[in-house]
């Protein structure tokens, strides 16, 4: 061979070997890290705590899933004071911990500014960050003008001792429309880099601890998994170890960040369920119905019935329970059956499980707090473990099925809602009951194990079987409750344990911190204790038995309720969400939708991997074969990659049955698709869609948090643009391609959109993902006939699985939360966080309009009633957090002026007069 070719190839090999070297340097440095963390003092040990801030605003500093960090934040360095740690300066109080970070103190008190840390000059940040010229294709030369002065990169935050606490800067592109618009990918700002550089080289911390669920660094671009020195968020955590408090609940995105940023995350409690209850109006109905079925055979009936009406058309009720005219005429039996649904749809709202105000590290919940979740884990059947649910034990006792009365009750008829009632209430009371007897007077549970034993011993009454005795389910089958309740006396034992401390300082010590699975508690208990460094699952086991035969359930009623909403048609196209967590939590459930819809079986091999699928025939499937259009989230992608493979080889193989176009909507609609794009039934038959990889998220979120965002076309054209990436099963190892005119095609022949709630601690309010995925709105402009989709959530956060429509679900959401003094008041007690967390879910509900238009007019009426017209409450949140009240007063008036809310002029006016004020009131005027 030629000297030169050979001299070329060893300096290529040469430069390959380098390459190589530099990499296995940087995560043995890495790994070396973590091992310095056990030979170091702790009075040496140096810490950045990085709390987030989004929407970026100063209202919004300390952002995480339900968690109060700033309380949070100061309990843990109190431990880590007692522990050794240096935490010099540290305030006396959490309040005054917000005011150090929020206010630059060389600035007037009222600063729009957060504290200075530290200045970077441009010489300085360019020497410190190898990869910024990386960054200026998207951001320009540095400084920028993101964390920056215009002359230097700011580092916002305040040092206590060897403890820095940072505020992570945000993605940067939240306020530029076009760039959220146009960017299939982008990268970190200046100022993002300059934070991550700060810590690493100039404060030199040893370990970073991302306080909460979840920050921006672990979905920076780059690739999916196996990160390399090329990707963002390898580049930005540099070799420092990672530690992340992460929601115990949230699986799919602690796994991300342990994939991306090498977190070693520890789950932390959500805070404690209960009972959403009911309150004016709506407890005025409960007490009307009362009366009713006390004296409904007397000449009262009548009477009663018709106060039930007005009542509940003054709740607002009567979009969800069809009501008879004011004063019309109507038999006994239509009377029973108008007061059974309005009863219904009360006890619905009544018993709907919502977590009661933000947890704080460290602080497990009383044994009382705990009997709302307990009463949930005990109303589920896990026949695996041979233990009978309460509620199905107690049906059993007055010779019914409990689901049949749940469908009884879903009917409105009065009788079985009433029952339904009576097993909840007694439910309640015999958990209870059982708790009690764990506690001592401080309300702690002490010694469950012997208690338990003590108490299925002999000589003492169990106390769920005391209770029991006063109710008409005294003959209970006294072994299923025994074999029953000593499951709960383990469940009780991990709801109160604590380990989020332990397991951090084990982590901030290089020592082991014991693995566990995320999820919901309700679901799986084995996710508590709290604490532990968490897990998914295999992805490929999924989805099982069980989640198929749940997935039939919600399928065959979300076709039974669409037939019924659209004069007895099927469907022949719904287009639908698969989320991560989801999919984690129900053991694939969502996923096994999409296969029943199309009408396929997963197949599990010997080793329990689902990797093919078989057919169901058109006889046994007893329908047509429904067609879809899935939008994976970018974590599900990330995740389920194999699954996203096995949807899109099941939906080509239904498309090339040789079977009638009104039998296979899949087939229909790919050979129309085919013939009019000129390409074959496989391409045509392209399902399975998501981001552009390394990518997350429509991006609509952003631009509604923020209002930065024209109209309703812009932000269909966002969703288009950044979700029309398609898995080809034909073409493994391609990676997702841009495939938007299929996209659209499929989208423009749905005559449904659909989107799954499984757990009672997230709603459609409570996170912004669900409207960032809603395409209702975008569909209704791409169809041909303008017609808007009927829009479907189904609920499986109780053993009555629900298929409830959007705007249904969405009314539900707000009488139990945002209007609810029961949960308002509960975030109100935690201060500067729980505003926040109000406006946070009237922004969602904001985002909701924006992309369905399924909002009802009265939900911003009355949230403006409750927040604004209420001189106490409007003072209480102004004074809280000035920032995000703002922001509030903000969202009322982009909602009406958006044409979403029709209220008085005289509410704008005074909302215009707020925002005026608050803005004086955050810059320190006095006037």
């Amino acid at each position: 061979m030629h000297l030169s070719v050979l001299l070329f190839y060893k300096l290529k090999l040469n430069r390959k070997s380098h390459a190589l070297h530099k990499r296995v340097e940087q995560l043995c440095t890495r790994a070396i890290r973590w091992g310095e963390l056990k030979r170091k003092s702790k009075t040496e040990k140096k810490l950045a705590i990085t709390v987030f801030s989004f929407p970026p605003d100063k209202g919004n500093v300390g952002t995480a899933a339900y968690l109060n960090v700033f309380s949070s934040i100061f309990s843990v360095l109190k431990e880590l004071e007692r522990d050794g740690y240096n935490v010099e300066g540290l305030p006396e109080t959490s309040e005054a911990l917000i005011e150090d970070i929020l206010h630059d103190k060389e600035a007037q008190f009222s600063s729009p500014n957060l504290n200075i840390a530290y200045k970077m000059g441009v010489r300085e940040y360019r020497s410190l960050t190898s990869y910024a010229t990386a960054l200026e294709e998207n951001w320009g030369k540095p400084p920028g003008n993101l964390n920056s002065d215009g002359e230097n990169l700011l580092v916002y935050g305040k040092q206590y001792g060897n403890v820095f606490i940072g505020v992570q800067p945000t993605f940067g592109y939240e306020g530029d429309p076009m760039r959220l618009l146009f960017s299939k990918s982008a990268s970190p700002h200046h100022g993002f880099a300059a934070y991550y550089s700060f810590v690493e080289k100039i404060f030199k911390a040893d370990a970073v601890l991302h306080f909460g669920t979840h920050g921006s660094l672990e979905f920076m671009p780059g690739k999916q998994v196996g990160m390399s020195d090329a990707c963002f968020p390898d580049s930005l955590i540099g070799n420092i170890p990672n530690v992340y408090y992460y929601a115990a609940n949230n699986p799919s995105e602690a796994t991300i960040a342990k994939r991306r940023s090498y977190a070693n995350t520890i789950s932390y409690l959500t805070p404690p369920a209960e009972n959403a209850g009911l309150y004016k109006g709506l407890k005025q109905l409960s007490e009307l119905i009362s009366s009713y079925q006390s004296l409904k055979d007397t000449g009262r009936g009548p009477q009663i019935v018709s106060s039930i009406i007005s009542t509940a058309r003054q709740c607002n009720l009567d979009k969800d329970v069809e009501l008879p005219e004011e004063g019309e005429e109507i038999s006994a039996k239509e009377r029973d059956l108008v007061v059974g649904k309005v009863y219904s749809k009360i006890m619905e709202i009544e018993s709907r499980l919502l977590p009661c105000g933000l947890h704080v590290i460290g602080e497990p919940p009383s044994a009382m707090e705990a009997v709302a979740t307990l009463v949930n884990i005990a109303a589920l059947d896990r026949p695996e473990d041979e233990i009978s649910s309460l509620p199905s034990i107690l049906a059993e006792t007055v010779g019914r099925n409990i689901e049949d009365i749940y469908r009884g009750s879903d009917k409105g008829i009065l009788k079985d809602v009433e029952l339904l009632r009576k097993i909840t209430e007694a439910s309640r009371g015999a958990v209870s009951a059982f708790v009690q007897k764990t506690t001592n007077k401080k309300g702690q549970v002490v010694d469950v194990a012997d208690k338990l034993s003590s108490i299925l011993g002999f000589g003492i009454n169990e106390p769920w079987v005391d209770y029991l005795a006063s109710t008409k389910f005294y003959q209970a089958d006294r072994d299923k409750l025994r074999t029953l309740f000593r499951f709960l006396g383990d469940c009780l034992k991990l709801i109160v344990a604590d380990n989020e401390l332990g397991s951090l300082k084990q982590a901030l010590e290089g020592k082991y911190v014991e693995p566990g699975p995320g999820g919901d508690p309700i679901r799986n208990p084995k996710v508590l204790p709290t604490g532990k460094n968490i897990h998914a699952l295999d992805p490929q086991s999924i989805p099982t038995t069980a989640a198929m035969q749940s997935a039939k359930v919600v399928v065959d009623r979300l076709i039974e309720r669409q037939k019924a909403d659209n004069g007895g048609k099927y469907p022949e196209t719904v287009a639908l969400v698969l989320w991560g967590t989801d999919n984690i939590k129900t053991y694939g459930e969502s996923l096994a939708q999409v296969l029943w819809m199309i009408g396929v079986m997963p197949v599990a091999d010997t080793f329990g991997r689902v990797n093919r699928v078989e057919l169901v025939s058109l006889e046994e499937l007893g329908r047509p074969r429904i067609d879809v259009v899935v939008n994976c989230s970018g974590v599900f992608r990330d995740l389920f990659i194999n699954q996203m493979n096995l949807l899109d080889r099941a939906v080509k193989m239904v498309a090339e049955l040789d079977e009638p176009a009104d039998q296979n909507f899949v087939r229909k609609h790919a050979l129309e698709q085919a013939e009019a794009l000129g390409v074959d039934i496989r391409e045509a038959a392209t399902r399975i869609f998501s981001n552009a990889s390394g990518s997350y998220s429509s991006n609509i979120n952003l631009a509604v948090e923020n209002s930065s965002w024209n109209d309703e076309k812009q932000l269909q054209d966002m969703y288009l643009s950044r979700k029309s990436f398609a898995f080809d099963c034909d073409a493994p190892g391609a990676g997702m391609a841009e495939k938007r005119k299929v996209f659209e095609m499929a989208l423009s022949t749905a005559e449904a959109t659909f989107q799954n709630l499984d757990s009672s601690e997230i709603s459609l309010t409570d996170v912004s993902h669900y409207f960032d995925s809603d395409p209702t709105n975008l569909v209704q402009n791409l169809r041909k006939d303008k017609k808007k989709p009927n829009a479907y959530i189904a609920d499986t956060t109780t053993a009555n699985a629900q298929v409830r429509t959007l705007s249904e679900t969405v009314r539900l959401d707000a009488r139990t939360k945002l209007l609810n003094p029961k949960w308002y008041e509960g975030m109100m007690s935690t201060g500067y966080e729980g505003v926040r967390e109000i406006e946070k879910r009237l922004t969602n509900t904001v985002g909701w309009s924006a992309t369905s238009g399924q909002v009802d007019n009265w939900v911003y009426e009355e949230a403006n009633s409750t927040f604004i017209q209420d001189e106490e409450m409007l003072n209480k949140l102004m004074n809280t957090n000035p920032n995000s009240f703002r922001k509030m007063v903000q969202t009322f008036l982009e909602a009406n002026g958006r044409g979403y809310w029709e209220t008085s002029q005289d509410n704008i006016e005074k909302l215009k007069q707020l925002y005026s004020e608050v803005e004086d009131k955050i810059e320190g005027i006095d006037r």
